[in-house]
């Protein structure tokens, strides 16, 4: 009989403890940590997207052998539930009354609102999302929201659109259940764990996603308050993406565990992801097609292409990330 492992206890952190790894993930991440130069202003350019150059965005495109591409988003949500509490907003605003049957030409038409970053539907977050301390990414003044500085980390940073190598973790299928429980903590051993179960590495440049199985829960249980509780990365996880100089982090839920594992910060990982290291975050993704597809396909590695919406100034974007196998 197989084993399942078991997953690593994953400690609280005290706020001195955050703090430290804090500082210690900030430090590492500046641009003359690693012999590069400050764009304008504050800014460091493209924030951990340095990691992601042109001939990794070209080596990327040899990862696709199948021909055949997954969306990572889940469909938009216009009802409200628990997690969802603002849902998007959509009406059709034509065909006018009359004309659907009458002869010519006429269109149907949409118009649509939405939160973009609540709890239920596919997003990216931009560097500017996050405010600590006062400050942005690259300890960029948050206090005026219209500056020029700001504005450069908004989510017109990516509009040229995000391409690379993409890799799926699958820690639940690492554990052997079908999701990991609310609360529960994805650790750096969860990490290094599913990459030497899965027989791939995580390299300089990629696009980390971690599956927790939020989606899949969801699906099969209903809608619960996520804002409460959810299964997430540890704060400590970060180290990995660090060490390993990742690009981008996407996952099926927040990323960031609730309750926190640290008293006083309600989302660390978003701290130490988007204000310490710079990396743009995709929150609430879809997972269970991909996995399938990797799993019968034996590889856990992809092309994987975002393309946010060309919003300057906006914190954040509705996305649909497509993996390319």
């Amino acid at each position: 009989m197989t084993r399942r492992p078991q997953p690593p206890v994953a400690r609280p952190m005290s706020g001195e403890d955050f703090r430290t790894l804090y500082e210690r993930l900030r430090a590492a991440a500046r641009p003359e940590a690693h012999g590069g130069a400050h764009g304008s202003g504050h800014g460091s350019g493209r924030g951990a997207l340095r990691h992601l150059t042109p001939a990794r965005v070209a080596a990327a495109a040899a990862e696709v052998r199948l021909g055949r591409t997954v969306s990572l988003a889940a469909p938009i949500e216009t009802r409200p539930g628990p997690d969802n509490p603002e849902p998007a907003k959509h009406r059709m605003t034509g065909p006018a009354p009359g004309e659907a049957g009458a002869e010519g030409l006429h269109f149907a038409l949409d118009r649509f609102a939405m939160n973009v970053h609540g709890d239920a539907d596919s997003h990216l977050d931009a560097l500017n999302h996050v405010l600590y301390d006062g400050e942005l990414y690259d300890g960029v003044p948050a206090v005026d929201a219209t500056a020029a500085e700001v504005r450069s980390l908004s989510v017109d940073l990516v509009r040229e659109g995000i391409a690379g190598r993409g890799v799926l973790l699958d820690v639940p299928r690492l554990r052997g259940v079908p999701w990991l429980e609310p609360g529960d903590h994805v650790t750096a051993q969860d990490l290094t764990a599913a990459e030497d179960a899965q027989g791939v590495r995580v390299g300089p440049g990629d696009l980390l996603l971690v599956r927790v199985g939020h989606r899949r829960r969801r699906g099969e249980l209903g809608a619960w308050e996520a804002a409460r509780a959810r299964a997430g990365l540890h704060p400590e996880a970060m180290v990995f993406l660090a060490e390993r100089e990742v690009a981008v982090l996407g996952g099926d839920g927040n990323n960031d565990t609730a309750p926190s594992a640290v008293a006083d910060v309600a989302f660390p990982v978003h701290v130490l992801a988007v204000h310490a290291m710079g990396v743009h975050l995709m929150d609430y993704l879809q997972f269970e097609e991909l996995a399938g597809a990797c799993a019968r396909a034996g590889r856990w590695s992809f092309l994987c292409v975002v393309a946010p919406l060309r919003l300057p100034g906006a914190t954040g974007s509705p996305v649909n990330p497509i993996a390319v196998l």
